[in-house]
């Protein structure tokens, strides 16, 4: 939690309680309300796979906010090779599973605040203990976002990226 108190947002001039550290998508960007019912599709909070044959987990991008303890997150999904979703998936409710190498994955959530695309972004997802979700590690680039993953950013910028995704367009 952030030691910061509130913050007044430029796109609608309120004061709000407390600056939000972290959004997440409920889907990868492939998901298809059409395949909820196919019997080789699932989605849940933590895992997603569509017709048998495409594998996403759910995973964090933290980002170090400079100046303080506070990290900022982004809640997105990548893609995991059909082995290496089935060795999530064994894994799931082991303990001492962060002890697993990380899993290479492409990024499969579309953050609209970056430019270029954010989609298709190599990542390595490392493996956390029972209860929380990966550390998704964007593949040093210099895309914006693996820039300030690497980098850090300010409580400004934060800000900014709150005002963003609060009051799109």
């Amino acid at each position: 939690m952030s030691d910061h108190p509130g913050y007044t947002c430029t796109c609608c001039d309120r004061h709000h309680d407390e600056l939000p550290l972290n959004f997440s998508t409920p889907a990868p960007d492939v998901w298809d309300h059409a395949v909820e019912s196919d019997p080789d599709s699932l989605l849940t909070a933590d895992q997603c796979v569509i017709r048998g044959e495409h594998f996403f987990v759910k995973g964090l991008i933290e980002i170090p906010v400079i100046g303080s303890e506070d990290v900022f997150s982004w809640g997105v999904w990548v893609s995991l090779s059909k082995a290496n979703f089935a060795r999530t998936a064994e894994l799931w409710e082991t303990e001492g599973r962060e002890t697993e190498p990380p899993y290479f994955g492409w990024l499969t959530t579309e953050l609209p605040i970056y430019s270029p695309s954010t989609i298709n972004l190599k990542t390595m997802a490392h493996t956390r203990p029972v209860g929380e979700r990966p550390f998704i590690e964007l593949e040093p680039t210099d895309h914006p976002l693996a820039a300030e993953q690497r980098e850090g950013i300010s409580h400004d910028r934060v800000r900014e990226i709150v005002a963003a995704v609060l009051h799109p367009g």
